[in-house]
């Protein structure tokens, strides 16, 4: 099973993923609420997965996907955001992301998301 970083402003969200993930055989390893904190957690957890959000202040997702491509160019994120509209998708994926899931999600889409890559 993998070792997640989850990475959205809204506590809520984390909360409800970090219980999604746990109770599938997943470890949740550090949560971040903004895409600075989450390049910060991703350097120092070196997770299996990132769930990145893109909308949060601080940083975006984008940019922090961005960024943590130039830490670790293996490094998989997958985008789970309500901005599904096909411009974002793209820049997403453009940024490095390897998959997109809009919000409100399915929880068996979230969990075959990471099963791909894990």
């Amino acid at each position: 099973m993998a070792r997640i970083l989850t990475c959205d402003d809204a506590a809520f969200l984390r909360m409800q993923l970090k219980k999604l993930l746990v109770s599938n055989g997943h470890t949740v390893i550090g949560e971040a609420e903004n895409g600075r904190a989450c390049i910060d957690a991703y350097s120092r957890l070196r997770p299996d997965v990132v769930l990145m959000d893109i909308t949060m202040p601080d940083m975006d997702g984008i940019t922090a996907t961005k960024e943590i491509m130039k830490l670790d160019p293996n490094a998989v994120i997958i985008m789970v955001s309500a901005m599904g509209v096909p411009e974002k998708v793209f820049e997403a994926i453009a940024a490095g992301a390897k998959d997109f899931v809009v919000k409100p999600y399915n929880e068996d889409k979230v969990l075959a998301c990471i099963a791909k890559y894990v």
